[in-house]
């Protein structure tokens, strides 16, 4: 039982670690940091933050295509904090590692931060 209870506070320490972490992600784009968790608020602030419209939302809630799409966005967040496609890849597979290198890495600036329009699902 004690095994369990450590397990469950690393699982804890790691969830909130990865909370700060979206929430200065959220702050380098000019988003207000609180907004990471909020659950369906968030995903519409990090459609923002990728350029992307708000039925986007909707398209993630249809079972197989939520993959597909998730996977889109979070690489459109990659791309708007000026990484490549491999940097995508770490963030699919090693989120614990990548993300903070998002969020704490001084390089790793939001490239959208001049403009405020929005382009449709076909542009980038």
């Amino acid at each position: 039982m004690e095994f369990l209870y450590s397990f469950l506070w690393i699982i804890i320490v790691f969830a909130v670690f990865m909370i700060v972490c979206r929430w200065i992600i959220y702050q380098k784009a000019g988003k207000p940091g609180w907004a990471a968790i909020i659950p369906i608020y968030s995903t519409l602030v990090l459609l923002e933050i990728i350029r992307k419209p708000w039925w986007w939302l909707l398209l993630m809630l249809i079972p197989g295509v939520n993959i597909v799409f998730a996977i889109w966005a979070i690489n459109l967040l990659s791309k708007s904090f000026g990484k490549n496609e491999g940097f995508t890849i770490g963030l699919i597979l090693l989120p614990i590692i990548f993300y903070p290198i998002l969020a704490f890495d001084n390089s790793a600036q939001y490239i959208y931060a001049n403009t405020n329009e929005v382009n449709d699902i076909g542009g980038e």
